[in-house]
This record gives structure tokens, C-alpha cells and sequence, in this order.
């Protein structure tokens, strides 16, 4: 079979069963793509030998006949995850040389299930950033770019270097993480899907923390099906995770009929923002007709503290960001500071950090331990908690009216370039995130997938939000959209 990585999960595993592949002839493909694929940036600790010896293994299993569906997948992994004696620094300066001890749940399960790593991914520094211009190993690219112009695009962030992998297939799919959007904007910016399961679903236990009440991982796949195989192998009750949810993980492919007859799907009137380019608004009416043609009904639907998500993320995430960073000191792991004479600990704190964290990184900090502090703890965090609350409960209303998923735009724009946004106005970058950041605060799950493309033939995405613990509901509804929109734009190689 030629192009072998270019496979999606399904027809993989399928052609595995049937013996017409092995996970070692994936693997192989997957990592000679890897090796000319540099320019991207998107892999930045390769593990190829670690990658043949688990392929070998899937190989056993699936003769055996004892294999899940994710035995014998090559996978990236995202940066954030802890892979056990591999570096895992979070792209950051002040993690350099930190390989841990153990293995996150996500990673473990995973290839308890027989996947296989095939290497860890860029990605901004602590997660923090939707351009993949925070990392400490320089930026991820996307795959895609603008017709007649050889300009960088961003892939999104943080999980750039996932998107950019996926979307140039270096591996068959990637893990991703979502504190504010940082699965579903790089799967629309680089014409891919991801989705941000219910907050609890995926343990976050061995996932380095930005903001602990608003992470979660998820997939990032070719396609819904795909998603919704990748999803199941994640999901669980995890005891070292004291917010993760004891519940039975469903089928979540048995459930792809693409069958939404009756469906009520809600379009929120509060993301029909000032200045939003034409193409998506017409992005949003198309998804809107496809998903009405396929049997939904389409309802008008108010979310009104919509307007206060993105200050409100903007203040819980950095707040939690500078409690779950203040373990980096130089002390136990990664970077310390050179001292000079007379150094004392205050000094090897402040060398430390200021060497070790980037410029965004720092802001966030910054922003997190000003908001609560004791003089602004009321009137910033606690206030910022109370909307959070609000907002939660809109979409709690929308669900008790019938409304079984939310359609919006992903994001605000296509894919910009690189540098384009400049990092004098953080302002600009934070914008990205206003389709996402709403679900985020209320613990709901989301995906995104691709749609269209604009003008300059790069990918748009629409984004699904669905009820609380219903991702196999939710997915359904994708693979209706995604088989109406019938998406099967690549980006051409120059890479």
C-alpha cells in the first residue's frame, strides 16, 4: 500500500486486521515523513527506536488477535504530556533536561492500547499562546499556505505542533490539550478536527498544568471517525485524578449514524461579533443550512453573559496559572540559575524564573498573582468566579429548552502568518480565542472541523458545542455536518 501515512485511523486499523499492513510498515512510513518534514517544526524529541519496539509489539497483538482499535496507530504526542524517559518540558526553557519517572494516564492507556509514539510535539510554552509562537524550540508552521504567497502560517495554539502533524500526515493523529481552545482553533487553522471532551472525561493526571480547573485533553484527528476512536482509548475514570468523572466510557464510533433528524441545534446570537469577516459569517449560514437539510431544526438561542467570557478566561486562567507554575523555582527539576557571589535563595528564585519562562508566560504570571492578590482578590478573581458561574448556567438554560448542540464559528479567521500579530498587543492574539473560550469556563464539550475554505484556499472550521457527557451525541452531529460539507482539501507540499 503506498502513501501509508497518509491512512486514517479507521482504514488503518482495518488494513492491520486484514494483514495487508503492519504497524511496522505504518510506523516506518510515519517516520521517514518525520525526517524531511523539519521545516515544520512540528516534532521536536523524536523516539524512533522506541516507536519500532512498540510496533513490533502491536504486530504480536494483532496476530494474536487480542487488539483494540488504537493497536498499531502511530501517534504524536503533544509536549505536555509526561512520557516516561522522555523529555517532557512542556516547551519551556525552565523544564530543559526533565525527563520524568512516570507516564500521564492518557499516554499510559493509550498504548496499553497498542498505539504507538512515534515522537513528542511543539507547542506554546506551557500551553500558553494561540500561534505556537511561545515555544521554547522556535515556531511549528502550518502545512497550508496562503495561494501564490510562500508567507509562514501559524498552525494555532497551543497545539500547534499537533495540528501541523496531523494535517501534513507525520503521523496518523496526535494529542492535544484545551484550556481555552488550544485543540479546536489549530484544527480549524489547519483543516483537521479536535475535540475538547466534558471537562472530567480525560484524567489530567501526569498533563503538566496551566490552569487546572479549565484543561483537558483530547484528539486530534483526519476526521470525526477517527476522533471518535482515539476518544474512547483517553477516556476513563482515573483514582489519581480527583476531578475526573466515574462514568462508563460509551462507543463512541457505534455511534456515528449520521442520523440528526430532530435534532435542535441552537445558534447563539451573542457570536455574531462586530467586524467578523464575511467569509466566516457565510461559513457559519452554510454549516447552518447542512445541519437544517439533514433533518435538525435550527433554533435562535441567547447565551447573554457571552460578552464577559473572554475577560472572565482572562482572569481565572492566569490566576491558576501563577499558583501551578510557582512550583518551578530551580530547586527540585529543570533549569536552575548560575548564582554569583553572595546569591542568596531569593536570587536564584528570581534568575530562575526570569531565565527559564518566556515573555508570555511571565505576563501570565504576572497578571495571575496581581489578580489575587490580597488588595484585588474581590474585586478581579471572586468576580471573575461569579461570571464564570453565569455563563455556565446560559448554556444550562439552552440544554433544558431541548437544544442538543450549539453551532458557532471556531474561530475569527483563518490561519494568520507567523509574526503577523505582534506580541506588543497581546490583545489581538487573545481575540483568537473568543468562540472557544466559553466552553472552557463551562466544562462543555466542543469540536471542531473543517468546513470550507476562503478565499485564499486555506481551511475554516465550525465549531459544536455539546451537552455535559454527551461527546457520542455530539460527534454524531459532526459526522453529519462533516459528510455534508464533504472537506477534502490537503495542503500541497513544499515543505
Amino acid at each position: 500500500m503506498a502513501d501509508l501515512n497518509k491512512l486514517t485511523i479507521a482504514a488503518a486499523r482495518d488494513a492491520l486486521r486484514k494483514g495487508d499492513v503492519t504497524s511496522a510498515e505504518l510506523t516506518e512510513a510515519c517516520l521517514t515523513e518525520i525526517e524531511g518534514a523539519g521545516a515544520l517544526g512540528a516534532f521536536v524529541h523524536h523516539t524512533p527506536e522506541a516507536a519500532r519496539a512498540q510496533a513490533e509489539a502491536a504486530d504480536k497483538r494483532i496476530k494474536a488477535g487480542d487488539a483494540p482499535d488504537m493497536c498499531g496507530i502511530p501517534l504524536g504526542i503533544k509536549d505536555l504530556f509526561c512520557t516516561k524517559g522522555v523529555p517532557s518540558q512542556a516547551a519551556s526553557n525552565i523544564l530543559k533536561g526533565f525527563k520524568p519517572e512516570y507516564e500521564s494516564t492518557v499516554t499510559s492507556q493509550l498504548f496499553d492500547a497498542g498505539a504507538v509514539m512515534l515522537g513528542k510535539l511543539n507547542m506554546d510554552e506551557f500551553a500558553m499562546g494561540s500561534s505556537n509562537e511561545t515555544s521554547a524550540y522556535g515556531n511549528a508552521v502550518n502545512p497550508w499556505r496562503r495561494a501564490g504567497d510562500a508567507a509562514a502560517l501559524t498552525p494555532g495554539g497551543s497545539s500547534g505542533g499537533s495540528a501541523s502533524a496531523v494535517a501534513a500526515d507525520l503521523c496518523l493523529a496526535a494529542t492535544g490539550t484545551d484550556t481555552g481552545g488550544s485543540i479546536r482553533q489549530p484544527a480549524a487553522f489547519t483543516g483537521i478536527t479536535g475535540i475538547k471532551p466534558t471537562y472530567g472525561r480525560v484524567s489530567r493526571w501526569g498533563i503538566i498544568a496551566f490552569a487546572s480547573s479549565l484543561d483537558q485533553a483530547g484528539p486530534m484527528t483526519k476526521d470525526v471517525r477517527d476522533a471518535a476512536i482515539m476518544l474512547e482509548a483517553m477516556c476513563g475514570h482515573d483514582p489519581k485524578d480527583s476531578t475526573s468523572a466515574e462514568l462508563a466510557v460509551p462507543n463512541f464510533e457505534a455511534m456515528l449514524t449520521g442520523d440528526i433528524r430532530g435534532k435542535k441545534i441552537g445558534i447563539p446570537r451573542e457570536y455574531r461579533m462586530d467586524g467578523m469577516p464575511e467569509e466566516i459569517e457565510t461559513l457559519w449560514a452554510e454549516g447552518t443550512e447542512m445541519l437544517k437539510a439533514a433533518g435538525a431544526e435550527i433554533v435562535d438561542i441567547s447565551l447573554p453573559h457571552t460578552k464577559y467570557a473572554l475577560p472572565t478566561y482572562y482572569v481565572i486562567a492566569p490566576a491558576e496559572a501563577s499558583s501551578n507554575l510557582a512550583r518551578y523555582d530551580g530547586v527540585r527539576y529543570g533549569h536552575r540559575a548560575s548564582l554569583a557571589a553572595g546569591d542568596g535563595i531569593t536570587e536564584m528564585y528570581e534568575k530562575t524564573r526570569a531565565e527559564g519562562f518566556g515573555h508570555e508566560v511571565q505576563r501570565r504570571v504576572m497578571v495571575g498573582t496581581y489578580v489575587l492578590s490580597a488588595g484585588f482578590y474581590d474585586a478581579y478573581y471572586n468576580r471573575a468566579r461569579k461570571v464564570r458561574t453565569l455563563i455556565k448556567r446560559d448554556f444550562e438554560e439552552v440544554f433544558a429548552q431541548g437544544i442538543d448542540a450549539i453551532l458557532t464559528p471556531a474561530t475569527p479567521s483563518a490561519a494568520f502568518g507567523l509574526g503577523e500579530m505582534s506580541e506588543a498587543d497581546p490583545i489581538a492574539m487573545y481575540l483568537n480565542d473568543v468562540f472557544t473560550v466559553t466552553v472552557n469556563l463551562a466544562g462543555l464539550p466542543g469540536i471542531a472541523l473543517p468546513t470550507g475554505t476562503n478565499a485564499q484556499g486555506l481551511p475554516l472550521g465550525l465549531q459544536l458545542i455539546g451537552r455535559p457527557w454527551e461527546e457520542g451525541d455530539l460527534l454524531n452531529t459532526a459526522y453529519a455536518l462533516e459528510q455534508a460539507a464533504g472537506f477534502v482539501a490537503k495542503p500541497q507540499k513544499w515543505w
